[in-house]
């Protein structure tokens, strides 16, 4: 009786296991993961040269003449890149009758506002030697500045308009060259502004040999600029709305990650709509204060100095540590102030904001540091000015705001009234460095809470309060 009993049980579980076995195959399984290390890019082999660099150097060029005897294509390559050009591509933006070229060279900011009349401080950063005035020749190859990508000796430093530093040694750089590391890369990216972690907030000296709480690519793994911002035939991936429009040319997370990479349901039903950065960059300016507001206006005064609170020649500053990123849709794009555009003397003028909304499919919610200013406008005309601030006449020099606008405005070719103010304009700095450990990442609570308050402004982002408390509006994306 026992033993038929046992058929019949078996039987039973064969046909139940029959009938549920194709509806197994139906449920869906999370898809398999690609290694991320695979997704790294081969660092090229380093070739010592050392013994192939003979004499001496009268200048950078010189240096150069003797890089491209081997390396014929490298200038060509280098003057293709926005490395060089310091332009965007064209772009159609409405009210404007012909397409519009940002880009560092033409874009304005609320740090050191534009080059256009400043050119030598300015472009101790281009990749180039002797960009001094609106001459400079961009076709001439001997003014590519090789060295500064790829100097391994530690020594070499750019000044004024790009030519090297008095005192560097040309013949120790030359031969000391090698693949582009963090040095090569933070000597301008972590300075830009004047100083050490001034624009971005995360970027700065930190990261030269960072600690993983500074960085887990850069301090835990040894990461290098070009690991994330792969480099083809000299044009580095990556693109800044600081001076773009667009997001072609961009890095992201899941360039090495997969997007279902949590284990968790909860954490991936957000990445459709929430960044990566969001909340594995919970906070930035780790171990640098970063600039979070400069007040042009206050300069020119005759008061205690300090780099971090107060210089005659730029004004008033506001330095934060640890700062908390704010929060906006973001689509990868940006809308730009372009100059002559016509601003509300009365209202914030906002110079990059990004692009996107909720209803937005390509925007995800990411986080930004923010930087105020109040900068000279023309009060008649209402719009926004580029002073001379740097050299002859140059506000720096003599103090004098007329002068410098007057001066600037003649190299711009934007005409000035002779009455001037200053307004307010609010940047956008995208938050993508600084990456912390995984245990460091936000959690739940930290933006979904009915007992603390939360780091997101839902109302802003377009809810009618947070989703999980407060009947927040949920879309099609959330």
């Amino acid at each position: 009786m026992k033993r038929q009993s046992f058929k019949w049980i078996l039987l039973l579980f064969s046909v139940a296991l029959f009938l549920i076995a194709p509806i197994l195959l139906l449920i869906p399984r999370p898809a398999k993961q690609s290694d991320p290390w695979s997704n790294l890019p081969t660092r090229p082999i380093h070739t010592n040269h050392a013994d192939l660099i003979k004499g001496e150097f009268a200048d950078g060029s010189a240096v150069t003449r003797r890089c491209l005897e081997c390396h014929e294509d490298a200038a060509v390559q280098i003057m293709k890149t926005s490395h060089w050009t310091w332009e965007s591509e064209p772009v159609s933006i409405m009210g404007h009758p012909k397409p519009v070229i940002l880009g560092k060279k033409n874009a304005i900011n609320n740090f050191c506002i534009g080059i256009t009349s400043n050119w030598p401080p300015c472009t101790a950063c281009h990749a180039g030697y002797g960009w001094a005035d609106n001459s400079f020749d961009f076709g001439n190859h001997e003014n590519v500045d090789c060295l500064v990508c790829h100097d391994g000796s530690g020594q070499y430093v750019k000044g004024n308009a790009g030519y090297p530093a008095e005192g560097v040694d040309l013949v120790a750089a030359a031969r000391s060259v090698k693949i582009a590391t963090r040095d090569n890369c933070g000597g301008c990216h972590f300075r830009g502004g004047g100083g050490d972690a001034v624009k971005h907030g995360d970027l700065d000296g930190s990261l030269y040999f960072p600690s993983e709480r500074i960085d887990v690519h850069m301090g835990k793994h040894n990461f290098i600029c070009t690991d994330c911002h792969v480099t083809r035939n000299h044009d580095i991936k990556g693109r800044s709305i600081s001076v773009s429009f667009h997001a072609q040319n961009q890095v992201y997370c899941t360039d090495c990650h997969d997007k279902n990479l949590h284990a968790d349901e909860r954490i991936t039903a957000h990445v459709s709509t929430v960044a990566c950065q969001t909340c594995h960059i919970p906070e930035a300016a780790l171990k640098e204060a970063t600039k979070m507001h400069w007040d042009w206006s206050a300069a020119g005064q005759d008061l205690p100095e300090d780099t971090h609170e107060y210089l005659k020649i730029k004004g008033r500053f506001v330095y934060a540590k640890n700062i908390q990123p704010e929060y906006f849709w973001y689509n990868g794009s940006a809308t730009h102030y372009i100059l002559g555009d016509k601003i509300d003397p009365d209202e914030p003028t906002m110079l990059n904001p990004p692009n996107g909304d909720i209803n937005d499919r390509n925007a995800r919610i990411f986080p930004f540091k923010v930087h105020t200013a109040k900068q000279i406008f023309d009060a008649q005309y209402n719009y926004l000015l580029v002073p001379k601030t740097y050299g002859k006449g140059g506000f720096w020099t003599e103090f004098d705001w007329n002068q410098a606008a007057k001066l600037g405005s003649a190299d711009t070719g934007l005409p000035y009234s002779g009455h001037f103010g200053f307004v307010s304009t609010v940047m956008f700095w995208p938050i993508t460095h600084m990456v912390a450990t995984k245990e460091k990442a936000l959690q739940c609570i930290d933006c979904h809470s009915d007992t603390q308050k939360s780091r997101m402004d839902w109302t802003a982002l377009g809810y009618d309060g947070d989703p999980m408390f407060r009947g927040g509006r949920k879309t099609s994306k959330l």
